[in-house]
């Protein structure tokens, strides 16, 4: 992952894919794949979207990929929810994702941090509180996995500042796996990761103009020191979610970070002009090279939302 100096000659491609130029054949390229990223689900019982994700996830079984990552933002809200409707929310999305044909890897997202913004007293003590509802009813927050010669990785980057404040950080406890996971790996192993909160992202230069500033909850604040422990290894693809956004700034003829849009849209709205529509990235792996599009799977809400 070659990625010290990649803030240089940056060739920014929003909201459209990138077709790198192909390499000589390999061992990699003769087993390509496909997975498909979806993040910013918000599933809840209200306005559509449990019958909206089933449509995105009947578009993803039609599709066939070797398996889903989703991006974070699984359920509509834990932050500030009872633990009655919090519950019901985690089995919800549990029912649902359980429809997938193929396996799911799970990426945590900052509404899936049960009580962070609630007030009553006691609530920190509570078992579930925080990350542990998570890890309890979904699995670990961060952890790899490899397949057909790819490395992937799972970050949580969503981080408790200060009470009622999170941040986008990756901790310190998360570092120091990531530098032994990495130490198992031959240098020129392709890498895919997966966090929630982006690293980098051009939506507030293009939504508030050139000179606009990202706060601490829209991208990740120590994104150079989690970035610089890849410099020597082959990083190719950063999956990343939260703004609802669709983009790819592809740095160096090296690294794509695409931020994928989102599942829900407009938080299940369908506003006229929500864009991107609701969606999912489709990602598809030639050697040590990608392509990918994403799918508009057709969702009509209730005329009643």
């Amino acid at each position: 992952m070659k990625q010290a100096g990649f803030f240089i000659g940056v060739l920014l491609l929003v909201l459209a894919g990138c077709k790198p130029s192909p390499n000589k054949a390999t061992a990699l390229e003769e087993d390509g794949f496909s997975f498909a990223f979806l993040t910013d689900i918000h599933v809840q019982p209200e306005r559509g979207a449990e019958a909206g994700f089933q449509w995105a996830i009947r578009e993803v079984n039609k599709r066939k990929p070797d398996f889903v990552i989703t991006g974070g933002d699984l359920v509509m809200d834990v932050l500030n929810q009872t633990y009655g409707r919090s519950d019901s929310l985690f089995n919800l999305y549990k029912e649902l994702s359980g429809k997938f044909k193929m396996p799911v890897y799970n990426t945590m997202g900052n509404h899936e941090n049960y009580g962070w913004l609630r007030s009553e007293e006691g609530i920190e003590q509570h078992p579930e509180y925080g990350k542990g509802m998570y890890e309890q009813r979904i699995g670990p927050r961060y952890y790899s996995f490899d397949h057909k010669g790819w490395h992937f990785i799972v970050l949580d980057d969503v981080y408790l500042k200060e009470p009622g404040v999170y941040a986008g950080r990756v901790d310190a406890e998360q570092l120091t796996w990531l530098k032994e996971d990495l130490e198992q790996l031959d240098k020129e192993t392709p890498i895919a990761i997966s966090v929630h909160i982006p690293f980098i992202t051009s939506a507030s230069q293009i939504s508030r103009g050139s000179m606009a500033a990202n706060t601490e909850g829209l991208v990740i604040n120590n994104s150079s020191e989690v970035l610089g422990l890849f410099s020597e290894y082959n990083l190719k693809l950063v999956l990343q979610g939260h703004l609802h956004f669709l983009e790819d700034i592809y740095i160096q003829d090296q690294v794509h970070f695409i931020t994928g849009g989102a599942v829900s849209g407009r938080w299940w709205a369908n506003e006229p002009e929500s864009r991107p529509e609701e969606g999912f990235v489709l990602i598809h792996i030639k050697g040590k090279e990608l392509d990918w599009e994403y799918v508009d799977f057709g969702w009509t809400p209730p005329e009643d939302i």
